[in-house]
């Protein structure tokens, strides 16, 4: 039987070939929403016997961790997007938000000092349904002070979900914070503007509050919360220096079509500010789950970005290549004067520390002292290999006196 081939992603019809797809788009998150669906049935089927100790609720809060699956884009590029990496996270806006839990615990880490941004989230302008979510708020000499151990941190990563940083304090976290934090990208501290609105602060009875200049500077409560709801409603671009970048869009218990809008708005958003030359430099494009394949929703044709990429002819010299042959050649003439002969060999003058002079001093002397003692063995060698010994000689004198004394008596 002839074997067909079919293609993992289908090219738009009309205008350039360089944008999503909508079908493709939809049917790949149609097949991702339903294997994790399926995925999660199959293991509550096959799950071990249910604790007796566990309580009534526990069922409750595994459907809710079921709901906050995520959905991953991953984008593939042709070259590097970045030449270092950036601990500070970049937002897009989402259409469909993915922390909009109620249930959703926040930590806002602020600059000193830490009552001002306190007194901030507690005042009445600022929105309840956000002010009930934030947890804490502490300032980096108490973060400092109060989490140095890894333990410590640890137990602040797991006690809270999301975690918000004033921006003007934000890159001097990571060294607070520690790599429990940095290692991963899920619960990395994302920035937000604190100052927001300063000039046009009022209080309840409306009298402009006087902030102060700089890094203390507190902004408006609204335009504050403004900011702060803005930062989780929108998608954090991690950019390392990698051709591989993934992006929380989604959750799974999203409708596909929302899936699809996400994707379109993050992917709109890398191609404009984060991808160089954009979807010229763009390999591949793919959504998946934690623990799922990686299903294909664009694919590139050509594996290049610029058309000076691929050499038509045969390879050739680079021009200046001779030239720098001829300089290397020129620089060694120039060193011909700093060399010493030794032998016949040629050796440049290294220069010596005072330690490393006295050890080579010592290494030659003892050389020197095993070629003497070597010498002189080998001289008495060849003396005693030349000369007979005395003893022989004496020997065969007498034994001559007496064969010609018995010869005389016969």
């Amino acid at each position: 039987m002839a074997k067909t081939e079919t293609r993992l992603t289908t090219k738009v019809a009309e205008g350039t070939p360089y944008q999503l797809d909508p079908s493709q788009t939809i049917r790949a998150a149609e097949a991702l929403v339903k294997h994790i669906k399926a995925e999660q049935k199959r293991i509550e089927s096959s799950a071990a016997k249910k604790s007796l100790l566990t309580e009534g609720d526990s069922s409750e809060e595994e459907a809710a961790d079921e709901e906050d699956v995520p959905v991953w884009l991953v984008l593939g590029t042709k070259k590097h997007v970045a030449d270092q990496k950036r601990l500070k996270p970049s937002k897009i806006v989402l259409p469909h938000p993915i922390n909009t839990s109620p249930t959703t615990r926040i930590c806002l880490i602020t600059a000193d000092p830490q009552r001002s941004y306190k007194d901030l989230v507690a005042h009445p302008s600022f929105p309840s349904s956000l002010s009930s979510r934030i947890g804490r708020v502490i300032g980096t000499t108490k973060l400092k002070a109060k989490y140095k151990s890894f333990e410590s941190r640890r137990q602040l990563l797991a006690e809270y979900d999301v975690f918000l940083a004033d921006d003007r304090i934000i890159t001097y976290l990571p060294k607070t914070l520690g790599k429990i934090f940095y290692k991963g990208t899920s619960k990395r501290p994302i920035p937000v503007n604190l100052a927001a609105g300063v000039k046009s602060w009022k209080d309840s009875e409306g009298k402009k509050v006087k902030s102060e200049k700089g890094a203390s500077a507190v902004g408006a409560p609204q335009n504050v919360a403004r900011e702060i709801e803005a930062a989780l409603q929108a998608a954090l671009v991690h950019i390392s220096p990698s051709v591989t970048t993934a992006i929380k869009v989604a959750r799974a218990s999203m409708v596909p079509q929302e899936i699809v809008e996400n994707v379109e708005a993050v992917v709109k958003g890398l191609m404009e500010k984060f991808v160089p030359k954009g979807w010229r430099n763009v390999r591949s494009l793919h959504i998946k789950g934690p623990n799922t394949m990686a299903l294909p929703i664009w694919l590139a044709d050509e594996l290049w970005v610029d058309e000076e990429d691929i050499l038509e002819e045969k390879w050739k010299p680079v021009e200046g290549a001779k030239e720098h042959k001829n300089e290397k050649k020129r620089k060694w003439e120039e060193w011909e004067d700093e060399l010493l002969e030794e032998g016949d060999k040629p050796v440049r003058k290294v220069k010596k520390s005072k330690e490393q002079k006295a050890e080579a001093d010592n290494l030659a002397k003892e050389a020197a002292l095993r070629k003497q003692k070597l010498k002189k063995q080998k001289e008495e060698a060849l003396k005693a290999i030349e000369a007979p010994p005395v003893k022989a000689i004496e020997g065969t004198e007498k034994s001559k006196k007496s064969k010609k004394s018995k010869a005389i008596a016969a």
